[in-house]
């Protein structure tokens, strides 16, 4: 099967769209797609994808995934290798050499189409998006480039970050997120490689210790808390979660048995397992009993449905409407799926959450730039204070490598061995000497 469409495998195997092992299958599907084409070349292009799906519907043999993969397989042969060129599928068919590039709504809906075969979080959707619209704007608006009609290449991409850390004086975080997109952008959707970047202007971060607070101050910050909120801080702090994994947590993922919770997708995609503390065990079992009843109340309106990860609604038709799965923290109220149209009950806002921490902070006079986060420092710096080995905290925290999680040794050594200072030592000494 190596042998079809060689350059096609090559590309989805380059750009990582599908696992290696996979790239054989997908070029298998656009075969058979291209066999099906030939014979309809009077039909217009879109209705001989959807012609040819229908078909593939019909065949009872015929998995779900495997429907999914031919239908991510011609999408992604006809948008992103063929980059719509499709002179070669039909004599008739309107070609991309008129345009450098497509127009902005179309770049638009490739990203997205893309970003969703590759299952990335609809944040980074969003995310992507917007620094595609902030680049356009930023080529025909302060270089005077025309984005379908002139070339565009990595030096506009430099000196869009360049401009970014010059001009707008944003964060490292924010420019690397931009460099990221546009990478993506290039590289994904326009499959144009970008090289010399070197000369980019970097914005500049020097080495920061985390904000951490002291126990006293996590005291009295869940002091302030509403009884509502109260659960879902210490929850916060009493795992280590980072704030969308607790908005994302299912009630499937929470084990009473052996007072842990499974941390799903986290940051890079990586599950893991943290501790779920015992304070919280048994009002965490009557949020989730009192959650329960108000999704039961959902399916009798007909709703009780929950977005579902990585296609497993289409492999698992009921599963949305299924009790452990659930999110532990629910939104208020019903609302539409962006991508789906459907009505479901989403998660928590993560904003919400921020600004209950936030008020919290305010209320107890904490006098530190403490966020959601900083939770996360604070949990991961008590364990150490209380000797739990930073093996077992890299474990907890999900960190990839150890030297990330050694960041909290040297908070902790700025916490607990503070030097004596000399105006004290000297203060001390007078005292003595007055006494004698």
């Amino acid at each position: 099967m190596n042998n079809i469409l060689p350059e096609f495998q090559k590309f989805i195997a380059q750009r990582k769209l599908a696992p290696e092992n996979q790239a054989p299958f997908y070029a298998h599907w656009v075969s058979k797609f291209l066999r099906f084409s030939n014979t309809r070349q009077d039909k217009p292009l879109d209705l001989r994808i959807q012609m040819f799906l229908d078909v593939l519907k019909k065949d009872e043999k015929l998995q779900d995934w495997q429907f999914e993969q031919a239908d991510n397989a011609v999408k992604l042969y006809i948008h992103h290798f063929l980059s719509n060129n499709t002179s070669a599928l039909s004599p008739d068919a309107e070609t991309a050499a008129e345009k450098k590039y497509p127009d902005a709504k179309t770049v638009q809906e490739k990203i997205r189409e893309i970003l969703r075969i590759k299952h990335y979080a609809y944040s980074t959707e969003r995310t992507y998006i917007d620094w595609f619209l902030r680049f356009h704007a930023y080529l025909t608006g302060v270089k005077n480039k025309d984005w379908q009609t002139q070339s565009v290449d990595e030096a506009d991409v430099r000196d869009f970050l360049s401009h970014l850390a010059i001009k707008q004086r944003v964060s490292s975080s924010t420019q690397n997120q931009a460099f990221n997109a546009l990478l993506f952008l290039f590289r994904e959707v326009l499959k144009i490689d970008l090289h010399d970047l070197s000369k980019t202007v970097r914005a500049k971060r020097g080495p920061k210790l985390p904000a951490v607070l002291t126990q006293n101050e996590v005291r009295s910050l869940l002091e302030q808390l509403k009884k509502k909120d109260s659960l879902l801080v210490h929850i916060l702090y009493g795992t280590g979660m980072r704030l969308m994994e607790v908005a994302r947590l299912r009630v499937q993922d929470i084990d009473f048995g052996l007072n842990s919770i499974i941390v799903r997708a986290g940051k890079g995609d990586k599950n893991r397992m943290t501790v779920l503390p015992d304070a919280v065990k048994n009002k965490l079992k009557e949020h989730l009993a009192a959650v329960k009843k108000i999704h039961e109340q959902d399916l009798v309106k007909g709703f009780g449905e929950v977005y579902l990860p990585e296609a497993l609604d289409r492999k698992y038709p009921n599963a949305a409407k299924e009790w452990r799965w659930q999110y532990v923290f629910p939104s208020a109220a019903l609302s539409v799926d962006p991508r789906s149209g459907k009505v479901r009950r989403h998660h928590i806002s993560p904003s919400s959450i921020q600004k209950v921490v936030a008020d919290a902070v305010r209320k107890a006079g904490i006098p530190k730039h403490a966020t959601v986060h900083t939770l996360r420092h604070s949990f991961a710096t008590h364990l150490l204070m209380n000797g739990v080995n930073i093996r077992e905290v890299q474990e907890l925290l999900g960190h990839k490598n150890v030297e990330t999680t050694m960041i909290y040794t040297h908070v902790l050594r700025n916490m607990s061995k503070v030097p004596i200072s000399p105006l004290d030592t000297l203060l001390a000494d007078e005292a003595c000497g007055k006494n004698r």
